[in-house]
């Protein structure tokens, strides 16, 4: 405890770091090629993401382009840090094959190339 500070008093922890770095880039949610649905809108079918978009600029935004089965894309916010990201707007992984059964995970596969934005 610091001199001239008791119990209850707010500790001031610094500014929250918000910025994207280096040893710290942003959580992204989907890949290249994972398939997915959304839960909200049953009407646009399956997807796939065939677009990853990543600024290269700090504090940039994550961004996924996805094809569903209603044959138009969707750009939704990658970024799971972030209140935006499409996980908590419904968009979720399929983790079932066409049979139904449930898909062992996969091997780690290599890091796809990114379309940076400007």
């Amino acid at each position: 405890m610091l001199a001239g500070e008791g119990p209850g008093t707010p500790v001031w922890h610094g500014p929250r770091r918000t910025s994207y770095t280096q040893p710290m880039p942003p959580r992204l949610y989907l890949r290249l090629g994972d398939r997915v649905f959304h839960t909200d809108h049953e009407e646009w079918g399956e997807g796939a993401v065939v677009e990853e978009m990543t600024s290269v600029l700090e504090g940039g935004t994550c961004l996924v382009r996805v094809m569903f089965a209603d044959g138009r894309q969707r750009t939704f916010h990658n970024d799971l840090e972030s209140v935006l990201c499409c996980y908590f707007f419904g968009v979720r992984k399929q983790w079932r094959g066409a049979a139904g059964v449930v898909l062992e995970p996969e091997a780690p596969r290599a890091r796809a190339p990114r379309r940076r934005l400007p």
